[in-house]
């Protein structure tokens, strides 16, 4: 829950404070990347170019790792993992933060941030992937919201994990409603506080105790 409220102070901050580019949600900015081509005003071709190349490379990044590591993750696997993610997203902050005090090389520093932001999703995303919990992708939406429905009581279901798949919706939207809040503060306010929230992750996940890990 806690990257999944990161997801949305990252698209928060990528669409409203980079110029309509999202580095988390992938379908988003592939549907874009089809606006800007068929001549559409004010988008980013570039920038949701770059940011679609960079996500695929922190995926297929955690892939290699996750190849190298043993068949099931441990304690350690997880802590790196999302430690680097962590890292990623703290120095896009400290990009975002120089650029906006000094206003020196704007769009090299703002590209900077989105390869950073989306090296970074697209290494978690992979990442969540592989561990696989149902309706806990971290990253989108869509087929938690269609599950929620399809297998509700209205639709003749049993709610299967419906405080889940609920809480995912509600995060998000706080971490949206959040990311363009610390927006008013700086870019780099919004990526500095999903960087804590994966800081978060990885200490919550410390402190269970082995056999529940």
């Amino acid at each position: 829950m806690s990257l999944t409220f990161a997801t949305g102070l990252v698209d928060a901050a990528s669409f409203l404070g980079l110029g309509r580019i999202f580095t988390a949600n992938m379908t988003g900015n592939i549907v874009f990347i089809g606006f800007s081509i068929a001549g559409a005003p004010g988008l980013s071709f570039n920038g949701q170019v770059s940011s679609l190349i960079a996500f695929a490379a922190g995926a297929a990044l955690a892939g290699r790792f996750c190849s190298k590591s043993s068949a099931a993750p441990n304690r350690g696997w997880l802590l790196k993992t999302a430690l680097l993610e962590a890292v990623l997203l703290f120095a896009a902050a400290v990009v975002a933060m120089e650029f906006v005090s000094r206003q020196v090389g704007l769009v090299a520093r703002s590209y900077t941030v989105v390869v950073l932001t989306a090296l970074a999703m697209g290494w978690r995303t992979a990442i969540v992937r592989r561990l696989a919990v149902p309706d806990l992708v971290t990253t989108v939406l869509t087929l938690t919201l269609t599950g929620l429905a399809a297998e509700s009581s209205l639709a003749g279901g049993d709610n299967p994990r419906f405080g889940r798949r609920l809480c995912s919706l509600a995060v998000m939207f706080a971490g949206a409603i959040s990311g363009a809040l610390l927006l008013r503060l700086g870019l780099a306010a919004p990526l500095a506080a999903s960087g804590l929230c994966a800081l978060i992750a990885a200490g919550a996940y410390v402190t269970l105790p082995a056999s529940e890990t």
